[in-house]
């Protein structure tokens, strides 16, 4: 009993001067680096941080382990969805060698797919495309259903991607 009593006082000690040694005025223990938070415009997520809309003020879709991110921009007006193919820290568009790309959804628990057209855009090299749009407003409904657990599929220099798509309406 004694015993587990000393270990249980040893471990208390230890994390408390652990907690006062992080407490170091924003600087990394040893180093005198500072530090400080994200900027607003990102999202500590993890171990990083990536900005929390694309460069078209649209929702982001991680594909793979961060390889690569899209963005979603709904045109509510013209129920136009568009998807940019993006770098890992998402903020540059890449241009893919596709001539489209799939999103999938269910609606009424059945799947359906809606293939979105390559629509290069002015800087894109021939034959690739950093941009894919769908004109079909059906697609821009089903993105908002309850259920509808809508994920992108696409192809990135041979390699398959699937993202999740978290659909909002701000």
């Amino acid at each position: 009993m004694k015993r587990s009593t000393k270990l249980f006082t040893l471990a208390l000690v230890s994390v408390t001067f652990g907690f006062v040694g992080c407490k170091d005025g924003g600087t990394n223990a040893g180093t005198g680096v500072g530090t400080s938070p994200p900027p607003a415009t990102v999202d500590a997520h993890d171990d990083h941080a990536h900005p929390t809309e694309g460069p078209h003020h649209g929702g982001l879709i991680e594909l793979g382990n961060e390889e690569y991110h899209a963005e979603l921009v709904h045109d509510e007006d013209t129920g136009s969805v568009t998807i940019y193919v993006l770098n890992a820290a998402a903020t540059e568009q890449i241009p893919i060698e596709s001539t489209e790309i799939t999103i999938n959804v269910k609606h009424d628990g059945k799947p359906e797919q809606f293939k979105l057209a390559a629509s290069p855009d002015e800087n894109d090299p021939q034959g690739k495309s950093s941009r894919f749009v769908s004109a079909d407003a059906e697609l821009g409904v089903h993105l908002d259903e309850e259920g509808a657990e809508p994920k992108l599929v696409l192809t990135i220099n041979g390699k398959s991607f699937r993202g999740t798509i978290a659909h909002d309406h701000e």
